[in-house]
């Protein structure tokens, strides 16, 4: 009786340590993430999914005492961000996060150049479901991102087409929407972390990052943990690459805030004017704006937004944009720009979700010239006044290769 008891004591102590060991290796490790980079200047970001109220982002509670080492520099932190200033254009600094004497984190991180003739981006859409597929496009940027690491055109930044943290049940349960920084683990910080640690992420929103699909709380998440120009919450922005190309990131979502109803994209809104005014003060000679809901699209699932975003598309005809980039279909199509008032608008909605179907009967009466019904991201390359757009795979295949050309007399 006794040998029995010990053997079941035993076998029971095993489970316990057993799932107590799983139970810590379970637990979300600390992220140290890329927020922002300028010609002189990084934004470096850390914090964990682990816990409870705000623990990674702009306002998060600071892990501890911390420090950052980089440029033969020790800076200390107050926050669980900092931003280093006085690096030089264009050069590779690795770096340390170190917080209580323990370093959390490390990596390199390379400044934009100053003035700059090429540019090479990804672009990611409609992709935080922490799916499998999520997984394998992510392992592709990685990939795409270390071969070209050390080349002269390295890949600077990811632009996302929003749809940045999906529920993993759909309204009114909604649940692990965003809204708690839990839900970001295993949906943004851990399939993107090796991406995170060297480039930044410039977001924009989608249905399915606040309350016009989800919850209301996931937008104020979704402000707390992007870092945009200036360090403040933006739901649109703008930011350059090395004079080459003014970048327009905006919200074009029924999302609200608490206290609020109105349309962010409403004509002779705020957001509106603020486009006009920067579109007419740019001197880049590309002009990226880049959104969720497509004003151009065959479907198969979502209308096109044109309508309701007249006064976006006249502003882009208006001020010579030449290539505009959208999500919200989960599937990968480009327009004929002589079909859609000379501009050329991609969509890339299949970073983690997909929408099968055969489209291609509704294409030409659509104004879209090409589609693919497969899981991608688009590696963006310019030089010049040449973009040359490739979306890719989740086994890292190329799915088509499209050029967008600016009028010579845009290059300045």
């Amino acid at each position: 009786m006794t040998k029995l008891w010990i053997r079941h004591f035993t076998i029971e102590m095993f489970l316990i340590l057993f799932l107590f060991s799983a139970a810590c290796r379970a637990v979300p490790p600390e992220h140290v993430y890329i927020g922002q980079i300028s010609a002189s200047s990084v934004l470096l970001a850390w914090g964990t999914t682990a816990g409870h109220g705000n623990t990674i982002g702009r306002d998060s509670t600071p892990l501890g005492k911390a420090e950052v080492k980089i440029a033969g520099r020790i800076l200390p932190a107050t926050h669980n961000w900092l931003e280093v200033n006085g690096l030089q254009p264009d050069t590779s600094y690795p770096y340390e996060v170190v917080v209580n004497g323990r370093s959390i984190g490390s990596g390199t991180v390379r400044t934009y150049p100053a003035k700059a003739d090429s540019l090479a981006f990804f672009v990611i859409g409609d992709f935080g479901t922490g799916g499998q597929p999520q997984y394998r496009v992510a392992a592709a940027m990685d990939k795409e991102f270390e071969k070209r690491r050390n080349s002269k055109n390295p890949v600077r930044f990811v632009i996302t087409t929003g749809d940045n943290i999906y529920a993993d049940v759909p309204k009114p349960v909604a649940s692990h929407s965003g809204a708690a920084d839990a839900d970001w683990e295993s949906k943004f910080f851990r399939p993107y972390s090796n991406l995170l640690a060297a480039i930044p992420f410039y977001p924009t929103l989608g249905n399915h990052d606040g309350n016009e699909s989800e919850k209301q709380g996931d937008l104020p998440a979704y402000l707390d943990n992007f870092y945009f120009p200036g360090n403040k919450p933006a739901r649109y922005y703008q930011f350059q690459f090395g004079g080459l190309v003014d970048f327009f990131a905006l919200d074009a979502t029924k999302n609200t805030l608490p206290g609020t109803g109105k349309l962010v994209y409403a004509p002779g809104g705020e957001q509106h004017l603020w486009l006009t005014n920067a579109l007419a003060e740019s001197k880049a000679p590309w002009k990226i704006p880049y959104f969720h809901e497509p004003p151009y699209t065959a479907g198969p699932f979502h209308g096109p937004s044109r309508n309701q975003l007249s006064h976006f598309v006249d502003l882009f005809k208006q001020h010579g944009v030449a290539a505009v980039f959208n999500g919200h279909e989960h599937n990968f199509q480009i327009s004929d720009p002589s079909k859609t008032g000379g501009i050329t608008y991609v969509i890339s909605g299949a970073g983690g979700e997909l929408r099968s179907g055969d489209i291609s009967a509704k294409l030409a009466k659509a104004g879209m010239k090409a589609f693919a019904a497969q899981h991608h991201f688009l590696v963006v390359e310019i030089q010049g006044k040449r973009m040359e757009i490739t979306p890719v795979n989740g086994d890292g295949k190329p799915i088509g290769k499209y050029e967008v050309t600016l009028p010579s007399s845009d290059i300045r």
